[in-house]
Formats: C-alpha cells, structure tokens, sequence
C-alpha cells in the first residue's frame, strides 16, 4: 500500500478537522479504496482548480514519456532462452499523482519460435498487463505494441518485466538454444500522464519536493535571489547547489536564476528583512532560519525559505540545510547552534575512493545489489570515484581483493566470474566445481561449502590503470555454463554473490599529475575537489554577474558536488578586483571575454587568445616546440591541433580553458567562458555521458552538442613524487637527457679512473726511485 494510504508514524497530529478538510480525507480515502494510489512521502491534498487570488496558475496534469535509456537501461536488452526476463524499474514523484499510463514496446522476436507454444508477457509490479503472441508472419520484423497500465497498479517505486516464454520445437529442446531470442528497442518508452499533489509544508521531507530520488528526469531547481547576488550570498547559494547537485547524481541540476520575481513549481528562495519578492510575505526573520511555504503563483508548488539579518546569516542557513536537513521539522525553523565542520583533508571526499586505506565494496552499495541467480544472471555494477591525480607510471595495477561466493558446479565446465572495468576486460575467474575429481564415493579433492551450499573463494585482480578514469564502473558478471541439453531439464538453482568486505585500494599510489587536464575537472571536479569543501577553491565572476554568469556558476558547483558527494562549505566568490588577494586558491573563472577583464589581463597566459573580433588558439613558437622536445613535455597526438578547430564569434559557443595560475605557480585556473546562448551547451556537455567522453586535453569547445578538445598552452605539474620515482619518470620522458646524463655519468666514470691510473702510476715510479732503494 501507498504511503499515501497508510500513515507514517511520524505524521503530524491532526486536531478536529474542518468539514472541508474532513471532506478531502474521505476523497482520500475513497481513492485509497479504488486503488488510484499517488507516490508521496507526505500528507498530500489535490491542488486546488482554480488559480490562487494571488495570480497562481491552475495546476494542470502534464504527460511525462521517458524512453528506456532514460529509466537506467543503458545496454542492448536481448531476452534468450526459455524464459528470458528483462526489468525495467520506475518511480513517481512525491508530488505528483499518475492518473493514466501506458507502456510502448518495440520489439522482434525469433522466427524459430513456434506461436502456439510462444509469447511476450508483460507484468507491472508482478500483474500481468499483457500477453502479446508471437505470428510466423511478422517474425524477424520490428513490432510495436501500446500497452495500456491500470493506474491502481502504479506505487512509488515500480517495475515493468518482459518475460520471453520461447519453444522452437515440440520435442525435448535446449533451453540455452541460439533460436530463442527476443529484442527489445531502447526506444521503447513508457509514457505517464500525472497530476501534481499538493504537499505539507514540512522541512522534515526535505529535500522533498525540491529533489525527488524517484524522479530520474534531470533536476531543475529554480534559485530567486531577495537580495543583491553579491560574494557572500552567492557562497550561500554554491553550498546548496553543490548540495543538489550532490543529491541529483547521475540526472544533473540545473539552476535557473531569477533577480525577484517567482518562478512556477518549486524554488529556493534567499531572503533577508529588506527583501521584496512580489506575492510573498516574508515571515520575522531573526537570524539564520529555514522554511517552507505555499508558491503564490502555482497551487502545488513550494519555495524554500533560506533566510537571514545579513548574507553571513543566510551562508549559516545554507550549511545548516546541506549538512542536518534531517534535523528539521514543521514550517519554519530557526538555525541555532551552528557549528560548522572542521575543515576537510585532501582526498578525503565521500565519494571517492580513499587514498590512505583500503575501500570496501559494502561501503558503496548494498549486499542484495551484489547478489544475483540464475543462469542467465545481470551484471553486479560498483560504481567507483577515483583521484583524478593517481599516479599509476609503472605499476602493475590498482590491487582488487575480491572475494565472493557461488553454487559450485556439479562437473568441471567453463563456467567463470568475468570481471570488466566499464567496457574494457580484465579477466575471468574460473567457477569451481563441488567433486573436481568425479563421481566416486571416496573423493579427497571435494570442496568444503558454506552452510548455505555455495562455495566461497578469494582472488587478487589487478585492474589496468589505464582503463581506470576517475568515474569508473566495475562489472562483475556470473557465467554459469548450462547444463541441460537436449531431453535435459534445466533447473534454475544457481546464485553468485560478491562478499561486501572485497576491497580495492589506491592507498599506495602517489598523487601527481600533468595539467592541464580538463578531463580531470569534467570527470572528477579537479584540482577543485581535492578539498571536498572546496576550503581551496576561489570563484572569480564579474563585477556585475548577469543571470547566466549565476547560473553557469551554480552549475559548475552542482557538477562538483557531484564528485565529491559534499557542499562546497568554504567556497569563495569574488571579483576581478580582488583576484590578487586569491592567489592562494586555485580560481573558476566564469564570464564571456567582454564582462571578464582577467581573460584580457591573463591572455598570454591562456590556450585562447583574440585575434580582432574572433577569438583561436594560441600557437605555441618552434622554441617552445625546441624546448619541449628536449626536456620530454607532455604531447598527445589524439587531440587536434589548432589549425583543425575554430571558434565563431556569435556568442553560441562555450569554451572550457585551463591553465597554471599567473598569480601563483603550481595552482590552477579553469575558464568558463560562457555567454547566454552557451551556457546551455556547457552544462549540458557536462551531465550527458556521451559528451563529457570528449572534453579533455588544455582547451574544449562546445557549440550545442558539438563537443571539441585540443591541447595547447604550457604544460605544469601538480602533486609530488618520491625522489627515486621523480628521478625515473624524468628520464624517461627525454631521450636526448638521458643520452646526456649517461655522457656525463661516462666523463665522470673516464675522469675517475685516469685520475686512479695516474695517482697508481705516481706510485710505482716513487717506488722504483733510487731514493727508495
């Protein structure tokens, strides 16, 4: 049953209704009983149908289809043998009620299959919704079937399956028969009309409504601003997308920026007493506090209050909300107490992997995800957030401590635990079996098993550093060699599980690395995100931000939080004014090249540089190529040189630049250079996976969903080696020094040894002298 049908034992107290609101509880009620169910975590009503006095918009249903890549299956779904089962999860949001659904599927299927014996059943949450048969005439050919959904089915969390129930013959057959197969299109989609609810206003649910973990659709969160965006406010504002961004993972945030006026739907709202946002009325603001309310403009949407006497109070607000939103209840809530955390180490962010000890498996995921059945099982995936900086010249490979357990086979077969690093193979595992040595009542070589019949083995894999990026995915997939055959029953009684206390540690890997490298800032938020609070990292915008500038600056900060798995707690926000007294920092700098003077002031210093009215890449001069080639500078022959790439000048394209800090050696400096008709284009180059592939090398332009990376510019390193391994990966990078330290070591070695022949020389001949007879 829907939580909206059952109440919470935390759900507030309800005193004598009014007969309005007893009127709404039966019309809940009555709805519960016929089964229109609504996904909500919190005492919800139907928005009003007319619009508020206040010039609110009438909620209005909308139709939401989302295709299968979109609902998280990103592989080709082909159904094999017997009854080959794919499932395809799906959420609703809180706030919102389905109040119809469909299901389009797009499929082929054998031609083998004999139709009276096969078909496709389709079950929503284990209801059969459909039976689609199989015809000789249509086999081979691609198939559409619309495939009505009972709303009274639909749950918070739900899941389609489509099962193939295959036979190609009528005698006995082989299950794991190559003629049984179906094919289901990832343009199938499943297509949902929905209603918004009208929720409670109770902190205690946040981050609800503002992020829903069931909404898999790309969050967007509009952010108003009561107040001047100056640097303190926009801090504030960087802590909590950081935050949502953090929360919204793999979907993305947005962050739509609006100077007073109210947004539809919901939205964060950054208040003080002197704030004036038309059709809001502010409640007492006493210091830092937090609050929900009513959207004047939208019946069902909320505005969350972030409040405060002074920016320094709505920064307070900020890291309050990100750190203990838990902590919350009721309306409104003032912020008291605060203390922040103290300040984070280097390395140390939550999501990734730890550089000073072992990382177990338990910690990034649960055990029922690390456990799979059957023969034709799905593949245990463990996502994994590396350094971008790893240091890995050299070395055999990050270590993988992997023990795990399994169903041993009754014979010896091919059956093997195939370990792949995204989509790259490492190796596979061999599947024991129970008696290797046979059948005989007397066998010294039998496995012991564990009580619940499997065999549990440990195995140290070492991963290829170079299939390891800093959003890595490890795929474990079992494959049980069938035993059946033909006239031989197949049971399907086999399991595999991947214990939580297998490990991967990266704690023996120094950190350095050759910038710049936006890859790493794209893929892993570096060198940003070294200190998860960002207690590093200072954002240069300009003197007057316009929305864009605000937006793509709340956006970066989401992609961030969502490496680090943290806000960005201690970020700071300046102007080009005061960029000298950032030095210390590694800088984001936003802007286009006419509101940002830093890119004028630092443009000897940039792979971009203007020639007129159209900016290029700047060109590096046959010294600098000289001075390379001699002392082994980085060079990649996979990136364009500059003479293969453009920019146009009408403001649609965003350009990515990186390089070494003019203030400060050794610190870092990443350039968004973005306008209102590019923005767009960057953040959406960074949340889609596709592109994000393609961003990379010192200078990356993106113009809509063309993506383009070249490497140019001065070539500096950051991080430290030990001596012996500084010495060694120096070396090896120039030839022409290592020739010339082997000459000098040979001039050394000559000198020494005919200054020993001339010194033993001088011996014999004293020796020899009549003074010494």
């Amino acid at each position: 049953m829907s939580t909206l049908c059952a109440p919470r034992p935390d759900a507030p107290l309800v005193r004598a209704p009014s007969r309005a609101a007893t009127a709404v509880v039966l019309a809940a009620a009555l709805a519960c009983a016929m089964g229109v169910i609504g996904a909500t975590d919190a005492v919800a009503q139907p928005a009003p149908a007319a619009p508020p006095a206040a010039g609110g918009a009438a909620a209005a249903a909308s139709v939401r289809e989302l295709n299968l890549t979109q609902l998280g299956i990103d592989y080709a779904v082909q159904l094999r043998g017997i009854s080959g089962t794919i499932g395809i999860p799906f959420n609703v949001r809180a706030d919102e009620l389905v109040t119809a659904a469909s299901f389009k599927l797009n499929y082929a299927y054998s031609p083998s299959l004999i139709p009276e014996l096969s078909h496709l059943k389709v079950t929503v949450n284990d209801v059969l919704v459909a039976t689609l048969p199989v015809n000789r005439a249509d086999a081979g050919k691609p198939q559409t079937a619309e495939i009505p959904i009972d709303r009274r089915l639909i749950t918070e969390f739900n899941r389609i399956n489509v099962q193939l129930v295959g036979h190609y013959t009528r005698e006995c057959e082989d299950p794991a028969h190559t003629s049984l197969w179906a094919h289901i299109d990832a343009s199938s989609a499943l297509k949902l009309t929905v209603a918004p609810l009208k929720l409670a206003n109770d902190l205690a649910k946040l981050p609800l409504p503002f992020f829903d973990r069931r909404d898999v659709q790309r969050a967007r969160i509009p952010f108003v601003f009561g107040t001047a965006a100056a640097g303190p406010v926009l801090e504030a504002a960087g802590v909590v997308s950081s935050w949502f961004g953090a929360l919204a993972d793999y979907r993305g945030a947005t962050f739509p920026v609006s100077g007073g006026e109210l947004p539809t739907g919901h939205a964060v709202v950054f208040v003080t007493p002197e704030s004036n946002i038309p059709g809001l009325a502010l409640p007492a603001i006493q210091g830092p506090g937090l609050a929900v309310v009513d959207n004047p403009r939208d019946a069902a949407g909320k505005l969350l209050l972030v409040m405060g006497r002074t920016p320094a109070d709505l920064r307070t607000a900020a890291a309050a909300l990100t750190l203990n939103s838990q902590a919350f209840a009721g309306a409104a809530a003032p912020v008291t107490a605060f203390q922040e955390p103290p300040a984070r180490k280097p390395y140390d962010a939550p999501r990734w992997v730890p550089s000073d000890r072992p990382l177990q498996f338990g910690e990034l995921t649960t055990a029922a995800d690390l456990s799979v059945s059957g023969y034709n099982p799905d593949v245990v995936r463990v996502n994994l957030q590396l350094p971008p900086d790893l240091f890995t010249w050299r070395s055999r490979g990050i270590p993988l401590d992997l023990n795990y357990r399994y169903t041993p086979r009754v014979r010896p077969d091919q059956s093997t635990l195939n370990v792949n690093v995204n989509e790259n193979f490492v190796g596979g595992l061999p599947l024991r079996s129970a008696n290797p040595a046979g059948d005989r009542w007397w066998n010294p070589l039998a496995v012991k098993l564990m009580p619940d019949g499997t065999l549990a083995e440990h195995k140290e894999v070492i991963l290829p550093p170079l299939a390891m990026g800093p959003r890595s995915q490890l795929r474990l997939h079992y494959y049980f060699e069938p035993v059946g055959g033909r006239c031989v029953p197949q049971l399907d009684n086999v399991r595999g599980a991947i214990d939580p206390t297998s490990t991967i540690d990266v704690s023996g890997f120094p950190h350095f690395i050759a910038m710049p490298e936006l890859a790493a800032y794209a893929n892993g938020g570096f060198p940003f995100s070294r200190m998860a609070d960002l207690s590093e990292t200072a954002v240069i915008l300009p003197a007057q931000p316009d929305s864009a500038d605000t937006e793509t600056y709340l956006g970066l900060l989401g992609q961030i939080g969502r490496s680090t798995g943290y806000p960005a707690l201690r970020v700071k926000v300046g102007t080009p004014q005061e960029a000298a007294q950032l030095a210390d920092k590694d800088l984001l700098v936003i802007g286009n090249l006419q509101s940002q003077p830093l890119f004028t002031q630092w443009a000897d210093r940039m792979p971009l540089k203007r020639n007129g009215a159209a900016p290029e890449i700047k060109l590096g001069s046959w010294i600098d190529n000289t001075i390379d080639f001699v002392i082994g500078a980085r060079t990649r022959e996979d990136l364009p040189g500059s003479m293969q790439i453009g920019i146009s000048g009408d403001g649609r394209d965003a350009v990515l630049a990186g390089f070494e800090s003019p203030l400060r050696g050794g610190r870092s400096v990443v350039a968004a250079i973005t306008g209102p008709d590019s923005k767009e284009a960057l953040l959406n180059t960074l949340m889609t996976p596709e592109l994000l592939r393609r961003v990379q090398g010192s200078m990356t332009i993106m113009r809509d969903t063309q993506v383009n990376s070249v490497l140019g510019g001065d070539t500096y390193y950051v991080g430290r080696l030990p001596p012996v391994a500084w010495v060694q990966w120096t070396l090896s990078r120039s030839p022409l020094m290592l020739a010339g330290l082997v000459l000098v070591l040979a001039l050394l070695g000559a000198a020494v040894s005919y200054a020993g022949l001339q010194l033993r020389a001088r011996r014999r001949l004293s020796v020899g002298s009549p003074k010494n007879k």
